[in-house]
């Protein structure tokens, strides 16, 4: 088994969203992103089938879809198709545990 404490996994970098991979398997892609406060996973889709989890682990911000924001904070979660349009905005800094199934 593998333990992580998720509110300290990772940085936070100036220069953009940073990632850090938890699985890649070929069943699902599991990853972190840290994001300072304006800092952005912008609006954006994929030509696969499959779904993409979004949960806020610590934070507060906007899940981004194509009918526009909507509010995220810690606990929130969102699933959607991965072909449907889909991103994350972060107001303060921000962890966004993310469940790629199948991994693109």
């Amino acid at each position: 088994m593998q333990y992580t404490t998720l509110t300290a996994l990772g940085e936070y970098r100036d220069t953009g969203p940073a990632r850090t991979l938890l699985l890649d398997s070929p069943y699902v892609k599991i990853l972190q992103f840290n994001l300072k406060a304006g800092q952005s996973l912008p609006l954006h889709k994929h030509d696969d089938e499959g779904y993409v989890s979004l949960t806020v682990v610590e934070g507060t911000g906007s899940f981004l879809a194509a009918d526009g924001k909507h509010p995220a904070h810690a606990g929130d979660h969102c699933l959607c198709p991965i072909a449907e349009p889909h991103g994350v905005a972060a107001e303060t800094d921000m962890r966004v545990l993310v469940h790629i199934a199948p991994p693109v």
